[in-house]
């Protein structure tokens, strides 16, 4: 199994090559040259425990990791510091799954990918006797950075560095973050949104001179964001784990369909989602589920994907995104890996803001179905659920469950349905108590993780418990054409 860039340029590449390069040379993305079909072996995982689909899974696409390297990184990432033994529990409320995906150690999807990620990488420098340190590098829509940091804190031989919107994020996602510990991390807030933060990085990772700069004082860039295919492919894996756990309880027979919801901004976990479709995960529909900042919306519904619009600061800041990278890597798989057409696009995209896929490209989109939350109505949502179904969710997560009833509206399609739970509410508290009872607007978030444990009785996670009373360890701010010297600074350059 090797991996080539979206772009056509360069060889193919091991796959523990391209965790480390997190970018290809030309700005694509490293995809890998076939998705492998897996689904007849599907009926004998009948008795699924998580580390065992993991093995299961990364074996089909990290073909250059022996299989006890493999059970190393999984042992190291899926053990106690998850807080429920399943890893991802599904807890059924009204007809549907909330696959529940923020039991590790920051309370959010990202987990399940940057718990692995460090070990991957570190396997990976000494398989291919790369003695330089490594600079993580990555940009953050407020859950990717905190996760990011702390897998990599402490891991010899790399330094991280976080960059985020400097108000673009929630209050506890930015205290998460600038409280970390560590003598190798690094977190830096931008006067812009996460575009511009996004932008930022993929300019710096693309600029050879200072790529040659950054060599020659013994350092090589990677990237824990979803553009790494080491952060894309651990994804893949709870898909299948929850399919074959709905079998294992009989909640559906085996070949029945799913559809899966998915609220995302940067496409990454729903691009996850269509990989295991693509392995054989019996999917019937793929439903993308945005917020206000409803790019993907018009997209999957027109064929035009527009970034010239203004980004609107919601609730739901994971997902405040206009350009969503992962995209490029479903329009390469959808257009037959056409490397020219995906130049194409991007330089567009680029030059004007936005392109176009018509015609069977087009029609190749079916798999999908999008639609987006208001404020309002996430907010509706998580009231309703809250007082309807006894359940407690996050900003997130109600877009996610929103959308599937317009979808079930639209369609009628009474298909077993997964809805992904990206981050606990616990990370939203301000949000998630204002929407239950309006007389919590405005009031001091941190004070607000007790108010919402005393009203769900759900305790506050340990992890953010005393969060308001850490120590801030990290308060560099810059403009968005400053993070270079930054990133000088903190390298020594």
């Amino acid at each position: 199994m090797y991996y080539k860039s979206t772009r056509g340029t360069g060889d193919n590449k091991k796959s523990s090559d391209a965790i480390i390069r997190g970018i290809a040379s030309d700005g694509g993305l490293f995809v890998p040259e076939r998705i492998p079909w897996v689904a007849p072996d599907f009926n004998s995982l009948s008795e699924p425990d998580y580390q065992g689909i993991a093995l299961y899974v990364m074996s089909k696409f990290f073909a250059d990791f022996t299989e006890e390297e493999l059970r190393y990184c999984i042992r190291e990432a899926y053990d106690e510091k998850f807080d429920d033994p399943g890893i991802t529990p599904m807890v059924e409320k009204d007809n549907v799954y909330f696959l529940e995906l923020f039991h590790g150690p920051t309370l959010a999807f990202k987990d399940m990918a940057l718990s692995i990620l460090p070990h991957l990488l570190k396997i990976a420098v000494l398989k291919n006797g790369i003695d330089k340190e490594i600079v993580i590098l990555t940009a953050t829509s407020g859950d990717t950075g905190k996760a990011a940091l702390e897998g990599f804190s402490g891991v010899d031989g790399t330094k991280i560095i976080v960059f985020y919107p400097a108000g673009g994020v929630s209050n506890i996602q930015e205290r998460h973050m600038r409280t970390q510990e560590g003598g190798n991390t690094y977190v830096v807030g931008v006067k812009g949104d996460f575009d511009d933060t996004q932008r930022g990085v993929k300019k710096i990772f693309s600029e050879s001179s200072f790529n040659l700069a950054l060599n020659k004082k013994g350092y090589i860039f990677s990237s824990a964001n979803s553009i790494n295919i080491g952060r894309l492919i651990p994804q893949i894996v709870y898909y299948i784990y929850a399919y074959l756990n709905l079998r294992k309880w009989g909640k559906i027979k085996s070949g029945e369909y799913i559809n899966i919801v998915v609220p995302t901004g940067n496409f990454g976990n729903i691009l996850a989602a269509y990989y295991s479709k693509k392995m054989g995960l019996p999917v019937k529909k793929l439903i993308c589920a945005s917020n206000q900042n409803n790019v993907l919306y018009d997209f999957i519904t027109t064929g035009i994907y527009n970034r010239n619009r203004k980004l609107i600061m919601t609730s739901s800041p994971a997902m405040d995104i206009l350009v969503s990278s992962n995209l490029e890597r479903l329009l390469y798989d959808i257009s037959g890996n056409d490397d020219a057409f995906i130049n194409k696009l991007m330089n567009e995209l680029n030059e004007r803001g936005e392109f176009r896929i018509t015609g069977k490209i087009k029609n190749k989109m079916a798999d999908f179905y999008g639609g987006f939350a208001t404020d309002k109505e996430t907010y509706e949502t998580i009231k309703y659920v809250f007082s309807n179904l006894n359940y407690l969710i996050d900003t997130h997560t109600a877009v996610g469950y929103n959308v599937y009833k317009k979808y079930l509206k639209d369609s009628g399609d009474k298909t077993k349905t997964i809805i992904v739970s990206t981050a606990s509410p616990f990370k939203f508290p301000g949000s998630v108590c204002a929407a239950i009872d309006k007389k919590y607007a405005g009031m001091d978030e941190f004070s607000l993780l007790g108010v919402l444990s005393e009203i769900s009785g759900l305790e506050v996670p340990q992890t953010i418990k005393n969060l308001g009373k850490k120590e801030i360890l990290h308060s560099t701010v810059c403009e968005p054409d400053g993070m270079k010297n930054v990133l000088s600074d903190i390298l020594g350059l």
